[in-house]
């Protein structure tokens, strides 16, 4: 059984090894009941954040993580994997810049109003 800390470090080789852009692994043990860490990640193109979704889902089941679930795989645009304790989301820049899951979850201190 792998602790959470083996797992996301597993998740970022496996974003890694298929070259993900601005990878970010956020805590929210504190923020959530749900899930423990969030790990965002951006592709370049449609087709890299279906291999970089693939690959993640590929390497948990090579280590006997649970996948409960995916989606997104179809437009490519965001992907999201249900790990659990772990969430994956895998996104296009412009998907991810909309969203800004990273202020939204408090990764970065939320910026003031004009």
């Amino acid at each position: 059984m792998l602790t959470i800390e083996e797992k996301s470090k597993a998740i970022v080789d496996a974003l890694e090894d298929i070259k993900g852009n601005d990878i970010s692994v956020i805590n929210t043990s504190n923020k959530s009941q749900l899930f423990d860490r969030m790990i965002i990640c951006s592709g370049t193109s449609n087709r890299q954040t279906r291999a970089l979704a693939d690959n993640v889902i590929k390497k948990m089941q090579e280590l006997g993580v649970q996948v409960y679930s995916s989606e997104g795989e179809k437009s490519g645009e965001w992907v999201l994997i249900d790990l659990g304790e772990i969430l994956v989301h895998v996104m296009q820049p412009g998907v991810r810049t909309y969203y800004n899951l990273e202020e939204l979850w408090g990764k970065h201190p939320p910026r003031p109003a004009a």
